[in-house]
């Protein structure tokens, strides 16, 4: 039987949810603004509604191209570890626990709700309430969509923050904002500014270079540093997984913790294929989800790569009419299949 916590937050649609979490996002600090953003669209509400009325993985994996690990269950501790408010984990874990021993017949809104948890909690803690909301609001979430019982099951391991992440949070802020030196005459090049895009994945974090107007999935392909395949899977080339060039895929999609007014804006194709693929791309110029085969960087980049990908925008959303299949590299056969079989069952 459901708590009433569970059934209180299980009432919200996706739509309820991502409302909150703008509003989340305006009151949270820089460093975790975009971070709870695209944390919300990596792991979907109505995704994991849909995947849970197919118990058969097999051939859920077969009939929507999934590819690497999307069920949040598999990682209630380590999904957000992108988050700079990941490391204050396992005590707002225990709060929402707590939370829900307590909850009965109330009905304050959602966003009244994540901010007076994250409220005690950050009184507990002694910190800025403005470091708490979005790992809050990710731990809401995650107990919506697998259950409190799995939710408690979890270990509440943190993972130690390495890097960058164990800078201040505006010092975090403001390392991200700058762009790579161009040396004493920099000003005067016009061409081939050499900028870096930081990454972090569920596996580690790192850097690679990029040229002024390269494509992100381009620059990740000319890192041979690893064998990235070992790590990845799904990874070909570089670190940013790929299997085409030409945004017929979906492989490649990334979240922008900072720099995406550095990156070109969306294009036609990249903003109807991000409605295909399902990634509930923000509606606007330069959001914080992109494909990185269809990014060009104009200065340095921070970016999050998700653990998983798929083609289910149609099945999940019914969000796409049609779809006019354009060429595209013969690594991306498979995917290209997998795209024209969901686009025509459902038709």
């Amino acid at each position: 039987m459901a708590s009433a916590l569970e059934t209180y937050l299980n009432q919200f649609s996706e739509s309820e949810w991502l409302e909150t979490v703008n509003a989340i996002s305006r009151e949270s600090h820089p460093v975790d603004a975009n971070a709870v953003q695209i944390w919300f669209r990596f792991f979907p509400l109505e995704f994991r509604r849909f995947t849970e009325k197919h118990p058969d993985e097999s051939e859920l994996r077969r009939s929507l191209g999934l590819l690497g690990d999307f069920d949040l269950a598999d990682q209630i501790d380590s999904s957000h570890t992108f988050l700079y408010g990941h490391r204050f984990w396992k005590v707002v874990k225990a709060a929402i626990e707590a939370e829900a021993e307590v909850f009965a017949d109330q009905k304050p809104s959602l966003t009244d709700e994540i901010k007076q948890v994250a409220a005690n909690i950050a009184e507990k803690l002694k910190v800025d309430v403005s470091l708490i909301l979005g790992i809050t609001a990710v731990g809401f979430m995650s107990l919506n969509q697998v259950g409190l019982d799995k939710f408690k099951a979890a270990a509440g391991e943190i993972e130690k923050p390495t890097g960058l992440m164990t800078k201040s949070p505006d010092r975090i802020v403001a390392e991200r904002q700058k762009d790579d030196s161009q040396g004493l005459l920099g000003f005067l090049r016009t061409v081939d500014k050499k900028y870096s895009v930081n990454w972090v994945d569920k596996d580690g974090d790192g850097k690679f270079g990029i040229i002024s107007e390269e494509e992100i999935a381009s620059a990740s392909a000319r890192d041979q540093s690893q064998n990235w395949r070992a790590r990845d899977e799904r990874a070909w080339e570089g670190v940013v997984p790929v299997e085409c060039r030409s945004a017929s895929c979906g492989t490649c999609w990334v979240g922008v913790l900072a720099g995406e007014k550095k990156l070109s804006e969306v294009g036609w194709r990249e903003r109807r294929m991000m409605k295909v693929f399902g990634y509930n791309q923000p509606e606007n110029e330069k959001p914080n989800l992109r494909l990185a085969c269809q990014a060009k960087a104009y200065g340095n980049v921070s970016i999050v790569i998700p653990p998983w990908n798929g083609v289910f925008g149609k099945t999940v959303y019914g969000n796409v009419e049609e779809l006019d299949l354009e060429p595209v590299t013969t690594s991306a056969k498979k995917l290209r299949e997998t795209i024209a079989s969901v686009t025509s069952e459902d038709e």
